[in-house]
């Protein structure tokens, strides 16, 4: 398939695709005439690899996950590949959350104090 009917199976932009081509996310095949041409597994990786970066993963997180990308990652037990960035992302969360918890713990004291 085209990328325009990449684009349109999968609910995304061209611009999209092309984005995640220059990321290194997906790999097309190019046909004699330059043009990009997807096989239909590429339909799940950008689904996979939209909700990877909607969930905070950057590009670089989800080029080391790439072995896990055609498989349906919201079922199912993880790939191997993935668990360690998904370990290291979890561990920034928690740190991001333990900081904001924090700063809201002494928003509340100023709170209070100010009353």
């Amino acid at each position: 398939m085209l990328i325009g009917e990449l684009a349109n199976e999968a609910g995304t932009t061209i611009r999209a695709l092309r984005y995640y081509e220059q990321q290194g996310l997906l790999h097309p095949r190019r046909a004699p005439n330059g043009y990009r041409e997807y096989d239909e597994t590429a339909v799940g990786q950008v689904g996979n690899i939209k909700l990877l970066l909607s969930i905070g993963l950057t590009a670089h997180d989800v080029r080391a996950l790439l072995p896990c990308l055609d498989q349906d990652i919201t079922d199912g037990p993880i790939c191997p590949a993935s668990a360690q960035v998904i370990a290291r992302r979890l561990t920034d969360v928690e740190e991001k959350i333990a900081a904001l918890d924090v700063f809201r713990t002494r928003l509340i004291e100023v709170l209070v104090q100010a009353q």
